[in-house]
């Protein structure tokens, strides 16, 4: 099990470009399955969720040609159907949360789609009823043999459904979309999310031939085609590693420029940074971070404490929560963390109290953290990596502590943040990998 040596408290200076989005890339390149042409993707990132996904459609019968660095072409001329009953194909897709977007397409073209209980973070249930659910309204058939944990859909002509989602699931909506493409008739998605990720896949399936209106509203109308062609896409900036750099730039007191965002696909991330008092200047299309010696939480207009919570976009991402509470340690005032779509996710903040924040957890969903206003630094200590955000948390709590810290199962970081280490070393970061 490899690891991080870190020793912190030191500024760091220069520019970082944000890879690829992780949790795009997770969805368009499931969207290949759904014609034998050529499709060129582009600005993926080299992370260990990506590459397993890969893999297991290279396993499927995919064609995957490297093109250059980030760049790829998918072609599904032939798909092996029996594999996916396969003992390989359990351990493969099991292994990786966002194998569930290959059931979609597979059941849109072939008519059947089989999934094993796929992995992923550990933060809590993730149950995957919506995507089944909306998958039975366009007329398949559902099963689940319990004792294998295996999930199966088959239908081979599919129609288009009025589908109300009971909850606005991102990957659920993603999957629901690339099964509706190629049905007949229409199919109305409401209550489906909008995330600009999401916006992206609708917008791939549109220059493959799809019929999708509604893009960036909760409300999808897709009118079923025969048949999809092949396409080039590019792949969004990840937001989530653009607002982890804002976060350890303020943490570190560093001055940084994150190159190329994509700001109008940001949305309310940087005015929920700015809440807690960091300065951020627009730069054309890149975010520049200035040193920052103290940076104080606001409070709302009658004075109350600062309350920060996920939501569905457009509102706030829970995936930058992690990074939102661990900033606020070193802030001047108080924030009540609310973490509304995972149970288990803020259970990490144990170790932040052990490197001297101070931290109330007040339940699964809640905490409250009064910022040290930088009076006490955080000092370095061992622990070990959860998930992928909040691996990323604890190595900017990390960076900005005083002494060494280690961070164990950093594999978990690996998975959602390409050469972490090494990017971050070259603008003046002392991170060292061991194991």
């Amino acid at each position: 099990m490899a690891s991080f040596e870190i020793h912190g408290g030191k500024p760091l200076k220069g520019e970082l470009t944000p890879q690829g989005a992780k949790n795009e890339a997770l969805q368009v390149l499931c969207a290949p399955l759904l014609t034998a042409e050529k499709v060129t993707i582009s600005n993926i990132p080299d992370i260990i969720d990506v590459n397993k996904l890969i893999a297991l459609m290279q396993a499927m019968g995919v064609k995957v040609e490297k093109v250059e660095k980030g760049t790829y072409i998918f072609q599904a001329k032939e798909i092996n159907i029996e594999y996916l009953q396969s003992e390989d194909f359990k351990i493969r897709a099991g292994s990786l949360r966002g194998s569930v977007m290959i059931v979609g397409p597979l059941l849109a073209r072939f008519g059947v789609g089989y999934l094993p209980k796929p992995g992923g973070d550990k933060i809590g249930r993730r149950r995957l009823d919506t995507h089944f659910a909306g998958m039975m309204k366009l007329g398949a058939k559902f099963n689940y043999d319990a004792g294998e944990h295996f999930y199966a859909v088959e239908g081979k002509n599919l129609k288009g459904a009025y589908i109300h989602m009971d909850e606005a699931s991102v990957t659920g909506t993603a999957n629901i979309v690339m099964a509706a493409v190629m049905a007949k008739g229409e199919t109305t998605i409401y209550n489906a999310a909008c995330e600009p990720y999401l916006q992206q896949l609708c917008k791939m399936l549109n220059a493959m031939g799809a019929n999708i209106k509604g893009i960036g509203s909760n409300m999808l109308k897709i009118n079923g085609v025969k048949n999809l062609t092949g396409c080039y896409h590019r792949i969004l900036p990840d937001m989530i590693e653009i607002g982890s750099f804002i976060g350890l730039a303020a943490m570190t007191q560093s001055e940084i420029t994150i190159k190329d965002v994509s700001w109008d696909n940001l949305g309310i991330i940087p005015t929920i940074f700015g809440r807690l008092g960091i300065k951020l200047e627009r730069k054309g299309d890149d975010i520049y971070v200035p040193i920052q010696e103290s940076y104080e939480i606001e409070t709302f207009i009658d004075g109350s404490i600062m309350t920060i919570s996920d939501a569905p976009w457009p509102g706030f991402t829970p995936d930058l929560l992690s990074i939102i509470l661990v900033i606020a340690t070193q802030a001047k005032g108080s924030v009540l963390i609310h973490q509304k779509m995972f149970e288990s996710r803020l259970f990490f903040v144990d170790k932040l109290i052990d490197m001297g924040a101070q931290i109330i957890l007040c339940d699964p969903h809640r905490a409250t953290v009064i910022g040290l206003d930088r009076k006490n630094d955080l000092r370095g200590i061992q622990m070990t990596s959860p998930d992928i955000r909040a691996g990323v948390s604890l190595l900017i709590a990390a960076l900005s502590s005083k002494g060494k810290s280690t961070i164990h199962n950093i594999e978990q970081i690996d998975r959602g943040y390409q050469d972490i280490d090494i990017r971050l070393n070259n603008i003046g970061a002392d991170i060292r990998r061991i194991g």
